[in-house]
């Protein structure tokens, strides 16, 4: 049983189906998820439906799944659905139903996200401008407010009937509302209205932080935490504002604070709760596990602060939570997408009526993400995935492991007095988590760094500036070794040589020192074969072609200059203002001729300087982009059938404004067109 088990998380928990009609059992303790009496560590990728043509939707959860996610979450916009009162839409891209069913044709577990609220950047955080003339309080257990709430709760559900995790379906669990800071009587009644509806899931959450000022009963909704890198909601301008180096430690998670924004100390409850109010689904024991549902898996820009995030970044935090105890890693976004039409635009900014706190593109919520907004394979998805690999793999070893802290909690930024490391055990077997990594920080290299874990003396070594890796202590037959475990198939133990750090595997009273990888084909001892990092990244992955681009290029006039420089104005929340669709009527104007070619799969590449670009086809806005230092892209195949001709305007960049740009960003005053290009998109 336990080796079926095994098989169901490695493509996505449910190749049963076609067996039973039941999916496995879900249970959960203080330590992890359990399916079928199996401990695992899903990893679990945000995706937004809503945010991506329908006809996409099976190739882009295919990619996800190559990628190790084994868990699809998705916001249900309240907006995207019920824009207009009473007329609910769920055609086309906001077809929930079909979504879901092709996460089933995937074999991939669903989290729904609910709502009312959702955030994620959507107009007044997705809840409809229309409920804001009504008088009635909002996120509140108010009767009025919460008969909204049911009316759309039960939309929902004729979406999701038939498709429950008990149904042989994939919606495992749901989410209810996000980033709640008031009483949790609220949220109870959100779970009341939803089980009275016939929602019947095996658990159920929310967002962690900030605290709630009175609390849910224990058991009654997982509470799921996040970390980022850095936050397009900081009002500074600087370059490494709030406390996000903080993600690049190994921490108690008890004691720890969240890098994201308005996220206070973790709930205690993840050790301190009793278990009086027990869930029928959670195993005695205490406590909650510890999960994460907004990992950063790349950030947004907002006019205001438009950072430029690194692959080593997600990566590292990844390594990080894992290491300080996560069993679930839950990456928010792990895929962008694009707003979708609406009868008004549907991005937050500090025009609207609620959560107002930050103006964000109109049309683009690429995210930097492991997939990009067109779906786009970033650095990280490939560094990520090695690392999923071994969750896959050891996540039933790891799981039960308790989490050990050799280093000090309490860091100031960019630290470089001592090597971050943190390890967890169980039973004389462990992994080391190093992390000599921090963003935008030149941590320095460490000497004759050794480390001994579960009585197990590793050999000394120079840790390089950088380098983020796990290492195994007595698992799988390997006493300890400086090299990471990726995977192990018929056998077979793939291992990633660490850059840098000499491979030593020891295996019995066998010590084998400077190992060279080999590859996939060639072991370096009996059953273990050494990798580069390259061939841990992509190992087992069968990619597309990459398609031939012929030699005609676009062919690109400017128009118009920009005729007025426009006043940047700071807005409600005292941060600057995103330029209106009046401001772009004096903006630079560039057409593009694009070359008679067949367009999957291809990406327009608009390399330029500017503030604020704006793409359009036959007169309509597709997509806009916030320049911070990388291209402008677009993809051809969502162009209309016959569009040959796309108008591009830029707003020129000026001097002195309150903006923080990255230190990628060419920041002279003007605006230029340097290169348009056509590219495959893989």
């Amino acid at each position: 049983m336990k080796i079926m088990i095994l098989s169901v998380f490695l493509t996505g928990l449910m190749t049963c189906l076609s067996a039973r009609a039941q999916n496995p059992s879900v249970e959960w303790d203080r330590h992890s998820l359990i399916i079928d009496g199996q401990r695992v560590c899903p990893v679990m990728g945000e995706i937004h439906y809503s945010r991506i043509p329908v006809n996409e939707w099976t190739d882009e959860i295919r990619k996800m799944k190559d990628g190790g996610v084994t868990i699809i979450a998705t916001y249900v916009f309240w907006n995207h659905v019920e824009e207009q009162e009473g007329v609910f839409r769920w055609d086309g891209q906001r077809h929930l139903r079909h979504f879901i069913e092709i996460c089933k044709e995937q074999q991939m577990p669903v989290v729904l996200r609910l709502g009312p609220f959702c955030h994620g950047e959507a107009r007044n955080g997705g809840i409809p401008d229309w409920i804001f003339l009504k008088g009635c309080k909002t996120r509140d257990d108010n009767p009025m407010f919460l008969g909204f709430v049911e009316r759309l709760y039960r939309q929902i559900f004729t979406q999701v009937q038939g498709l429950q995790w008990k149904d042989g379906g994939p919606v495992i669990a749901a989410q209810f509302d996000n980033e709640y800071r008031g009483r949790g009587e609220y949220l109870m009644a959100l779970k009341r209205i939803a089980l009275s509806i016939g929602f019947d899931l095996p658990f159920y959450t929310r967002t962690g932080w900030p605290e709630l000022a009175t609390p849910v009963p224990f058991g009654e909704m997982l509470p799921l935490y996040g970390d980022y890198a850095d936050g397009f909601w900081e009002r500074s301008l600087e370059e490494t504002a709030g406390n996000y180096y903080k993600a690049f430690n190994f921490r108690n998670p008890s004691n720890s604070l969240e890098g994201g924004e308005n996220m206070g100390a973790m709930d205690a409850s993840l050790s301190q709760h009793s278990v009086r109010h027990s869930s029928p689904l959670m195993r005695s024991g205490g406590g909650y596990p510890y999960f994460t549902c907004e990992l950063g898996g790349g950030m947004m820009t907002a006019y205001h602060r438009r950072p430029y995030l690194y692959p080593e970044d997600a990566y590292s935090m990844a390594v990080v939570k894992l290491g300080s105890g996560s069993n679930l890693l839950g990456y928010y976004m792990y895929h962008g997408g694009t707003n979708p039409d609406g009868q008004t635009c549907l991005n937050e900014t500090q025009r609207t009526i609620a959560t107002n706190y930050n103006d964000l593109p109109v049309k683009t919520y690429d995210f930097q993400a492991p997939l990009n907004e067109f779906g786009q394979k970033n650095p990280h998805y490939y560094m990520l995935r090695k690392l999923h690999l071994f969750m896959q793999n050891w996540g039933n070893v790891l799981a039960p492991m308790g989490a050990s802290f050799p280093c000090a909690q309490d860091i100031t930024k960019g630290d470089d007095s001592f090597l971050r490391w943190a390890y967890r055990s169980k039973d004389g077997k462990g992994f080391i988590f190093i992390n000599n990594y921090e963003r935008l920080q030149q941590l320095s290299a460490k000497r004759n760094v050794q480390l001994t874990v579960c009585g197990v003396e590793l050999p000394k070594m120079d840790v390089p500036a950088g380098t983020i890796c796990i290492l195994p202590v007595n698992i799988d037959g390997i006493r300890y070794a400086t090299a990471q475990l990726v995977a192990k198939r018929e056998g077979k133990i793939y291992m990633e040589q660490i850059d840098g750090i000499p491979t030593t595997i020891a295996v019995g009273d066998k010590v084998l020192r400077n190992l060279k990888a080999k590859g996939i084909d060639v072991p370096v001892y009996k059953n273990i074969y050494l990798l580069t990092s390259r061939q841990a990244e992509r190992l087992f992955l069968v990619e597309k072609d990459h398609q031939d681009v012929d030699d005609q290029t676009p062919i690109v006039n400017k128009m118009r200059e920009a005729s007025v420089w426009r006043t940047i104005t700071k807005g409600v929340n005292k941060v600057a203002e995103e330029p209106s669709d009046e401001d772009f009527e004096q903006a630079a104007v560039y057409i593009i001729d694009l070359p008679e070619q067949e367009r999957a799969e291809l990406l327009l590449n608009i390399d330029y300087r500017g503030d604020v670009a704006r793409l359009y086809a036959d007169g309509k806005l597709i997509d806009d982009n916030f320049y911070h230092g990388r291209p402008f892209q677009y993809a051809l195949w969502r162009l209309p059938n016959g569009c040959r001709r796309l108008e591009l305007r830029i707003l020129p960049l000026q001097k002195d404004m309150p903006i923080y740009f990255p230190r990628e960003a060419d920041l002279t005053p003007g605006e230029q067109v340097y290169q348009v290009t056509i590219t495959s998109r893989e």
